[in-house]
């Protein structure tokens, strides 16, 4: 029988052979990835193609920009700040929210083709599950809840002007899907919970708006426009410029939101300007005002992109007792202010929007 002591030993001393020979292969690892770290660091600033400093850079700019855009959109609200009616609470709607209200306008979606294709699945979580909770909340409070739908669900359209009776062409697999489609079934849930659960809803088609505050660089028509106008830069229309659009002011919109929600009409309404431009003729006209010696360059024609837009108030009109107030070309020096005052601060801070270029699509650009 052989005693335990010198088995242990025997063990002992090979365990530590190997664990030397381990640690002796670990620093020949160590050594030949930092001597080829090192040869590869020093080769990249040799050639100069890729160096460590643009690498850091190429990492920081998307965050420096969404700091930006946060301190921007701060902006947005603080003469609030203080008010004893106001409170800022910053929540994804995606996510069931607990809180006591009357009303809820159910605003949250981005709404500018860039934006929306960008993270399409968000998009549509943001306007199906955000919905299904804001329509869950309504239910548990008692609430009156608006929806912001959009001229989108009438897609590129049939029928012109767009009447509320009018269901759309929409393309349901195509770039713009996500928000068209993501609209549409919100819709759908709306009068759903408003049948089944007796939840009162209230549903906005919301056509083109415009005005202060808005994102200087969120790539829709009338904030590129503006910024390539007073930057000097070329007007970019996509297509031929013979798409139609129709603009309402900010202001508008806000008087129509307010009516609806506090009516008794619970079937969608048209809320925007049914006064028409082409794309070419508003390019000029914000070259006009803005005094903009700007050329106007044609890109690509985007696919999908809907060839006229305007909206039928007469629902608005007899409903709700609101129309469009504030003429275009006043609307549009108002934002042209804004936008000349944004620049400047942003001059002042050191840093310079550009509009965000429209989503390519299979090699083809969009505008809205």
């Amino acid at each position: 029988m052989v005693s335990k002591g010198p088995l242990l030993r025997l063990v002992t001393a090979i365990n530590r052979r190997r664990m030397k020979l381990l640690m002796g292969l670990a620093f020949v690892a160590y050594v030949a990835s930092v001597w080829g770290n090192f040869v590869n660091m020093r080769s990249l600033q040799e050639n100069g193609d890729q160096k460590v400093e643009s690498k850091i850079e190429e990492a920081v700019a998307p965050l420096r920009e969404k700091i930006k855009d946060l301190e921007k959109r701060k902006r947005n609200v603080e003469h609030w700040i203080g008010h004893e009616n106001f409170e800022l609470i910053n929540h994804d709607v995606v996510e069931p929210l607990y809180i006591e209200v009357d009303q809820i306008y159910h605003l949250a979606s981005p709404a500018s083709p860039p934006n929306y294709m960008y993270n399409p699945i968000k998009t549509l979580k943001t306007n199906t599950i955000g919905t299904l909770n804001m329509l869950g909340l309504a239910k548990r409070v008692g609430a009156r809840l608006l929806l912001a739908s959009t001229s989108e669900v009438y897609g590129d359209p049939e029928v012109h002007p767009q009447n509320e009776d009018y269901w759309g062409h929409v393309n349901p697999i195509g770039p713009r899907a996500c928000y068209d489609e993501g609209k549409r079934v919100a819709e759908t849930m709306c009068y759903a919970y408003m049948k089944q659960e007796g939840v009162e809803v209230r549903v906005a088609r919301i056509f083109n708006t415009f005005g202060p505050r808005m994102h200087m660089n969120d790539g829709r028509v009338v904030s590129n426009f503006i910024l390539q106008a007073l930057q000097g830069e070329p007007l970019t229309v996509y297509g031929p410029g013979t798409q139609t659009r129709a603009f309402q002011y900010v202001s508008d919109l806000v008087n129509g939101l307010v009516a609806l929600m506090n009516s008794n009409v619970s079937s969608p309404v048209n809320l925007g300007n049914p006064e028409e431009h082409t794309i070419l003729e508003f390019a000029q006209l914000i070259k006009k005002l803005v005094g903009s010696g700007s050329e106007i360059q044609f890109l690509s024609e985007a696919q999908d992109d809907p060839q006229k837009r305007k909206p039928d108030i007469r629902k608005a009109k007899l409903l709700l007792g609101w129309e469009p107030v504030v003429p275009l070309e006043e609307g549009l020096n108002k934002a042209i202010h804004y936008f000349r005052k944004e620049l400047e601060y942003q001059a002042n801070n050191q840093y310079i929007p550009k509009p965000k270029p429209a989503r390519m699509k299979k090699g083809r650009t969009r505008h809205n």
